[in-house]
């Protein structure tokens, strides 16, 4: 395995053809789309990229992520730290090829003649695996002060049911 600085471009079958694999971080303020979602984009995201060629020999690649993030917890509305990582397994294929007659279990990532942008897919898995709703976990989670259930049932206002007034035309007269 190379570790070191990770190539913002490659060329998969070649890497395949070699059964070559990478690691490294990357910094996660390279990656703009996830910044706009982040309230701080310190820290690194910890990947590795693994190519070979499958038994149809079939250019493969396994890519698995790994990093924390900080974002606004929808619950309470502080910062929560949010794990991230995922394992995902490509075939690499030209574009146009019939996907049907790959093994179950692979994404299909078209590549033509040009490098693939490794940094771009990085940055795709990792909007992919951000959570829709952030929240910490429900012991760590501390509802805001003006939500807290025992003011809201203290402070509640007792209402008439508008429903009351039938309910006594509907009594029977005799009783």
């Amino acid at each position: 395995m190379i570790y070191g600085p990770i190539p913002p471009h490659v060329d998969p079958r070649k890497l395949a053809d070699r059964s070559i694999s990478l690691a490294g971080e990357l910094p996660l303020c390279d990656f703009s789309r996830v910044c706009d979602l982040l309230t701080n984009t310190a820290g690194t995201v910890q990947v590795e990229f693994e190519f070979s060629r499958d038994e149809q020999r079939v250019a493969v690649m396994q890519l698995k992520l790994e990093s924390e993030v900080r974002m606004i917890c929808q619950r309470c509305l502080d910062e929560a730290v949010i794990p991230i990582s995922g394992e995902y397994l490509y075939a690499i294929v030209q574009p146009g090829t019939d996907a049907l007659h790959l093994p179950k279990g692979y994404d299909v990532l078209e590549v033509g003649d040009e490098p693939l942008d490794l940094l771009a897919l990085v940055e795709d898995e990792l909007l992919l695996a951000l959570p829709i709703v952030p929240m910490h976990p429900p012991e760590e989670c501390q509802q805001p002060a003006g939500l807290l259930e025992s003011e809201t049932s203290k402070n509640a206002v007792k209402r008439s049911n508008p429903f009351s007034v039938l309910a006594q035309l509907k009594r029977d007269p005799n009783d």
